[in-house]
């Protein structure tokens, strides 16, 4: 993988335009894609700025689709802390997270699959927020990892500013089940 600009724009908008091309000539009748929340909102950075064209492309297609939007998933978060070092010093905004279990996506993406289009987009988070740099401390603790967490207001999430909520899910969000002290044990 690459956050390079033009690497990740290129993959991403290749990528959507074959799956579309194929779809069509397949006759599917529901494209379900997976992208992160605050997608429109982090247009700083070039990662989100691809996932917002893949979007643009599938809800231009003639493809029915129901885009999901997740918050980062438990999983990945290692690789949040992995992005945002800088000599073993891991620096994150100081804001809030709604992290959930790529299980609990799982099943949502499977009701939503073989169902009916929604033709629109809506959002899976997590079950309970937490400050972003306290829960990477917890992850990377809990694998001996002795990097440092430090909260910094100038720090920015995959080359994007955030402001305190913009990880979060919407109020009408669909929550996970899974709780972090659950999944990390």
């Amino acid at each position: 993988p690459s956050f390079d600009e033009t690497a990740v724009m290129d993959f991403f908008t290749t990528s959507t335009r074959n799956l579309l091309g194929y779809e069509i000539a397949a006759g599917v009748t529901h494209h379900v894609a997976l992208s992160p929340v605050a997608t429109e909102r982090l247009l700083e950075s070039g990662y989100f700025q691809a996932r917002c064209a893949q979007e643009r492309l599938i809800k231009d297609s003639t493809v029915p689709y129901s885009i999901v939007r997740t918050t980062p998933l438990f999983e990945s978060l290692e690789q949040i802390a992995d992005v945002a070092t800088h000599d073993s010093v891991v620096r994150v905004p100081p804001v809030l997270v709604q992290p959930v279990a790529a299980g609990d996506v799982v099943r949502f993406v499977a009701t939503i699959a073989t169902g009916p289009p929604l033709n629109g987009t809506i959002e899976v988070g997590g079950p309970e927020p937490f400050y972003l740099d306290g829960l990477l401390q917890r992850v990377l603790g809990a694998s001996d990892d002795p990097r440092r967490v430090v909260a910094d207001a100038h720090a920015r999430y995959f080359g994007a500013q955030v402001g305190e909520r913009s990880l979060m899910a919407g109020d009408e969000a669909e929550l996970g089940e899974i709780r972090f002290d659950d999944w990390l044990c």
